[in-house]
């Protein structure tokens, strides 16, 4: 069923808020990953206020949904969803890449409550979600596995060796999802090692492959419950996005990858956030 317009709105004011978080843990840490935060934060949205089953109460719940975000220089918007989800107060998000801190650069499972696989050296999140949905088969367990996927980490060859072997064990239960916003750390991805016919590469493997604005939730939905359906082949979402997305100076720009920021530069990103819409 179709997206109500209180539903809509409701995922479009919670992205919102969430960015402007993205732009305080960049302040509070001294620095992020700000670019493919932003960028992965209505994908992010809409998979843990809609779809993913989970209970924040009963974090290691044995029948919840599985999410590995393979991208995890995205850490700065991923912790904040789960701190917005209920999984610890988001009060803590201030230690974030402190000393101490169970919150770090990329997600360590074992300090982050809700955090189902560390990650941070890119190319292993899709075999990882394959291995868990092969487990869940073999335990005979309907939960899904969603993957993230960053673009630039398409490049890896481990991404297309568990992209050959997924199909081959005819995976439905495996979703991956690629913020596609065209950015890596050294520029544009057609132009550090080209991606294109991105995805014709994966039909080629035997996927089924959606592709969709990735900052339209309308068609995330479709995307996601069209996934969420298939029982037979695994899918996956090509998701077009915009690197810093939300904050105008930084959209399409390499140089908010990672980037440090005094409060005059996070007062004029939080105001052009709150200008959208």
């Amino acid at each position: 069923m179709a997206l109500s317009a209180a539903e809509k709105q409701k995922l479009q004011d919670t992205a919102r808020e969430l960015r402007l978080t993205v732009i305080d843990v960049m302040a509070w840490s001294g620095g992020a990953h700000v670019g493919g935060s932003l960028s992965c934060m209505d994908i992010l949205t809409i998979l843990y206020f809609k779809y993913l089953r989970i209970d924040p109460e009963n974090p290691q719940w044995e029948d919840r949904d599985r999410f590995i975000l393979s991208k995890g220089h995205a850490a700065a918007g991923y912790i904040p969803v789960l701190a917005k989800r209920g999984y610890f107060p988001e009060e803590t998000l201030k230690t974030f890449n402190h000393f101490g801190s169970p919150f770090a650069m990329h997600p360590d499972s074992n300090k982050v409550i809700g955090c189902d696989a560390s990650a941070g050296s890119l190319g292993h999140g899709l075999s990882m979600a394959l291995g868990m949905g092969l487990a869940a088969r073999q335990l005979k367990k309907d939960w899904k596995t969603v993957c993230l996927l960053g673009d630039g980490e398409c490049d890896e060859g481990s991404i297309w060796e568990a992209a050959m072997a997924a199909p081959r064990f005819r995976a439905g239960n495996v979703i991956a999802i690629v913020d596609r916003n065209r950015f890596m750390i050294d520029g544009p991805t057609e132009e550090v090692m080209a991606l294109e016919p991105f995805a014709d590469k994966w039909k080629a493997f035997g996927w089924k492959v959606l592709e969709v604005d990735g900052h339209d939730f309308d068609q995330l939905d479709g995307a996601l419950a069209e996934a969420w359906a298939a029982t037979d082949v695994p899918v996956v979402i090509i998701a077009n996005t915009v690197k810093g997305k939300g904050v105008d100076f930084m959209e399409n720009n390499v140089v908010y990858h990672y980037a440090s920021a005094d409060s005059g530069l996070c007062a004029k990103a939080k105001a052009s956030i709150q200008g959208e819409g």
